[in-house]
């Protein structure tokens, strides 16, 4: 237990999350952080504690001294809270310890003010739903996005260091010491703990291979019934719920293609995106391969970070994202590395196609480093470098 920020003032080099000046706080809600692991949960409450709550409490359920913590201690807990005459509790990875909603919710009844990280989506869901509904608000944690990567590597806006960033990704522990083995053993931990161990998967190994086949295959389509037999896996149910439970993790997401039909979304092949970049590179054979898909992968996220509904367009051509605000269709977004005679006319005609079809009147094409203009059938296309977009 630590009411004086953990490690927070030792630490030099801390880069100040943009996602600080828009966590939702409210009295009598609970402030629930979700995000992968290790992509900057704990030191984002940290910085909140320094600079806004200096007299709270910062509990770590991840601390192997707390390696047994079951419900029944949280009255001990509660009883040192009360005897600091502490008002505001930060709890990091608190979903380690079954119950955990129900002690939150006596937290707020009693005027507490909380917050809560977790690196499963399914706090949102399963758990808070049960005993904090309607008394929560949340928020998603992602690893750095370009803005923070150029702060913390002291770069300028350029279209090297987009390209350097494609090739970093966004874990800031990766990006402070460039040591790979540490992007390669917390994959390992997300599948083991976050994954296997929480779902009880027996076949590790199937699962470990399905999520580097998906890895390698980023931005590419990818659908349950294909793959069923692959990996030692016979079930397309189970090759379903391994995909829930990657994305539950935050280590992989899968967009759907846009359709009207709600049963047409959920049986089409959806595109799969790793939450991160480094991550796909250190288990690839090389940073070439594929570069274009990569850079589509660094839009998808900086996409997910802004929009809660995102959709691949295909018809006759395909359009990289479609973007829902409030029901309607507002942007249409092409990514392509390199803009040549070979590939203008079918990104462009993809784009249109999508512009046409939801009735808008202008879209993006994003590039590695190209920049122009285009007016075509009524429509302006703006081809806009990554750096920049970003």
């Amino acid at each position: 237990m630590n009411n004086q920020g953990g490690d927070y003032e030792n630490k030099s080099n801390i880069t100040i999350r943009t996602s600080l000046s828009n966590i939702p706080m409210s009295d009598s809600f609970a402030t629930i952080i979700t995000g992968v692991r290790r992509c900057g949960k704990s030191t984002l409450l940290q910085q909140l504690l320094h600079n806004k709550f200096p007299k709270a409490i910062f509990f770590n359920f991840e601390d192997i001294r707390l390696t047994g913590f079951e419900a029944i201690d949280f009255m001990r807990f509660h009883n040192e809270i009360v005897k600091r005459e502490i008002e505001v509790l930060f709890l990091d990875e608190i979903q380690l310890v079954s119950g955990w909603e129900v002690y939150v919710n006596q937290l707020l009844r009693e005027g507490y003010k909380v917050f809560v990280t977790g690196s499963n989506a399914s706090m949102l869901s399963k758990e808070l739903g049960t005993n904090l509904t309607g008394r929560h608000l949340s928020v998603e944690l992602f690893p750095f996005d370009y803005n923070e990567y150029l702060t913390l590597k002291q770069l300028p806006n350029s279209a090297e260091s987009a390209k350097q960033y494609i090739f970093d990704g966004g874990f800031p522990e990766y990006l402070k010491t460039g040591n790979g083995m540490i992007l390669t053993q917390l994959l390992n931990d997300i599948i083991t703990r976050d994954i296997a161990v929480r779902y009880s998967v027996k076949n590790v190994n199937s699962l470990k291979a399905l999520v580097l086949y998906l890895l390698s295959n980023v931005g590419k389509p990818v659908s349950a019934n294909k793959l069923k037999g692959l990996f030692g896996i016979k079930s397309v149910a189970t090759i379903t719920e391994f995909f829930s439970y990657m994305q539950d993790a935050y280590l992989l997401q899968f967009l759907p293609q846009f359709s009207y039909s709600i049963k047409a979304q959920i049986r089409n092949p959806k595109k799969v995106y790793a939450i991160d970049t480094g991550m796909v590179n250190e288990i690839s054979s090389s940073f070439s391969m594929d570069l274009g898909r990569k850079l589509e992968n660094v839009v998808y996220l900086h996409l997910r970070r802004i929009y809660k509904e995102l959709f691949f367009y295909k018809n006759k051509g395909e359009c990289d994202f479609i973007i829902k605000e409030k029901g309607n269709i507002t942007q249409a977004i092409q990514v392509c590395y390199k803009l040549t005679d070979l590939n203008l006319e079918r990104e462009v005609n993809g784009l249109l196609e999508a512009l046409k079809e939801f009735n808008l009147k202008e879209g993006l094409i994003i590039t590695m480093n190209q920049q122009d203009e285009y007016n075509i059938d009524s429509k302006k296309i703006t081809v806009i470098p990554l750096n920049n977009y970003l």
